[in-house]
């Protein structure tokens, strides 16, 4: 059986030129589906369900690093094969050449996309994959705020008033639309900040991401459950809503 793969790419001429690269490497592969942007590529592999996945690190909706982060989410073990279509320098993507994920760099190099190819093969003969160490590497480096100072207090708006939270009254903070939503013993207040912006500028030892649009402090959480699927929920002091825990971040809670 071909193997199936599907490309997400929003600059028409690059998923041309990919296509064609791929037809020139790998004359057994078989585009199911090309989209242009993050949630279009969601339902295409749920809809597809291909081997392969060719994700561009920057789209409309979603980027490429929240797809793949969905569906590691949403697949577990049975996630495709990602590869990465990036601008990123080589320099920062030296990291990642040891990764069982690859990448292709814009733009497209025919040479490039052979040798992604032959690490495709023999990952899909191997049926292994590395996705949650490569989504760490790329959290890292994509980080647009890594080298901010670290926040002691948090200022959200209401109405004319600012009001200041200590980092330490901080429970959770949950993504809102353009804002995030600042969670409290004694209610909700909104920053105008988005959330992927405010993770850098927390202390790492205390804040912790543990979905794609959660970040809880480490004290406020009393205990952390796990059900007969692994799936681990949190549950808060002076709080009695819990918190769901993604697979990709589900290893921060495992008995010691």
């Amino acid at each position: 059986m071909s193997p199936r793969a599907l490309i997400a790419e929003d600059e028409p001429l690059l998923a041309v030129s990919l296509q064609a690269a791929l037809a020139e490497a790998w004359p057994q592969l078989q585009i199911v589906a090309v989209v242009a942007n993050g949630p279009a590529a969601l339902e295409a592999v749920e809809r597809e369900q291909p081997d392969i996945v060719f994700l561009d690190i920057r789209m409309p909706g979603a980027s490429g690093l929240e797809v793949a982060e969905e569906l590691a989410e949403r697949l577990g073990d049975k996630v495709p094969a990602i590869v990465f279509v990036t601008a990123y320098d080589e320099y920062a993507l030296k990291a990642f050449d040891a990764a069982a994920i690859d990448y292709v760099l814009k733009p497209i190099d025919a040479p490039r996309i052979a040798r992604a190819v032959e690490r495709l093969k023999k990952r899909l003969a191997e049926r292994q994959g590395e996705l949650e160490r490569l989504l760490a590497q790329l959290r890292t480096l994509a980080a647009p705020a890594a080298n901010l100072p670290k926040l002691r207090t948090l200022r959200a708006g209401a109405g004319d008033t600012v009001r200041m939270i200590p980092l330490d009254e901080v429970i959770y903070l949950q993504s809102a639309d353009k804002y995030t939503a600042v969670v409290t013993k004694d209610g909700e207040s909104l920053l105008r900040t988005p959330l992927r912006d405010l993770l850098p500028q927390l202390p790492e030892q205390t804040f912790r991401q543990v979905h794609r649009g959660t970040i809880v402090n480490l004290d406020a959480v009393s205990q952390a459950t796990r059900d007969e699927q692994g799936r681990v929920t949190l549950h808060l002091k002076g709080r009695k809503e819990t918190l769901a825990v993604s697979r990709l971040f589900a290893d921060l809670f495992k008995p010691m």
